[in-house]
């Protein structure tokens, strides 16, 4: 494994670090590739009862590195857009195996929390944001949706209204709005975030952890998520073949506002 996602453990507690400060963690394909190999890594070690996932640097993570859609075409060819569903399922399936796992997570947040990388705090059990932490899902101003679980999950959490308004209009929330929101759970100033997680896991820990296992998979089980994420990598696969979305990226790389035609 690379240095995109550190590893560290401490007595029962492992922490998954994206270390791409530089870049504002933002995530790249050879990250979420180091992601999906620390998960593998996690369910081999034994004594883990409880994962943290967190930023290195000033951020959590701005999101999904627009270079990325190069490294796309480099790995599944120039036809990828006819296969964003497949692709929209590889990516899926690496977040999926997060929260999947018969562990809590927690989800620690500071700076920025956006688009992807918002997706992937929404696959963790709980989330802790520093005061000021800027959230958001700015895909419709590019022309496309949270396809990574996003459109799904974010309406479990805080109702179809507010997930609506969060998605109609890409804004970003501060980490108080989200909690009034139910977004995050809790809110403290950044120094204190690791301490809150501390405070959080040791309560934690206390409980058996066969039955917090149990209890995971019957809170998640109980909504329709797999018919959710199929219909993102539908929608994904229309929305990227759409004259708006080569608008949206032509216009963010000549820094002007896009002008949307709606198709």
């Amino acid at each position: 494994m690379g240095d995109l996602i550190r590893i560290e453990q401490k007595k029962e507690v492992l922490t998954l670090i994206l270390n791409r400060p530089e870049k504002r963690n933002a995530i790249n394909l050879a990250l979420l590739d180091e992601l999906a190999e620390a998960l593998g890594e996690i369910s081999g070690r034994d004594g883990v009862r409880l994962v943290i996932v967190r930023g290195e640097g000033e951020v959590f993570s701005s999101g999904l590195d627009l270079a990325a859609f190069l490294e796309i075409s480099q790995r599944y060819g120039q036809s990828w857009k006819g296969r964003m569903r497949s692709i929209t399922y590889d990516f899926q399936s690496i977040l999926n195996r997060l929260e999947r796992l018969e562990l809590p997570t927690i989800a620690l947040l500071h700076g920025y929390c956006l688009g992807l990388a918002a997706e992937l705090a929404l696959v963790c059990d709980i989330r802790i944001a520093a005061e000021g932490c800027q959230i958001g899902f700015p895909e419709s101003r590019l022309g496309i949706i949270p396809d990574v679980g996003g459109t799904t999950r974010l309406p479990r959490l805080i109702g179809p209204a507010r997930a609506k308004e969060l998605l109609f209009t890409g804004r970003q929330i501060e980490a108080e709005t989200a909690a009034q929101w139910g977004l995050v759970n809790y809110v403290v100033p950044t120094s204190k975030l690791m301490a809150k997680a501390d405070e959080l896991t040791g309560e934690i820990l206390q409980a058996a952890p066969l039955a917090i296992g149990l209890v995971k998979r019957v809170i998640d089980g109980a909504a329709d998520l797999d018919r959710g994420l199929t219909l993102e990598g539908w929608a994904q696969s229309l929305l990227l073949d759409s004259e708006d979305f080569s608008e949206a990226v032509e216009a963010y790389m000549m820094k002007r506002p896009p002008d949307f035609k709606g198709r």
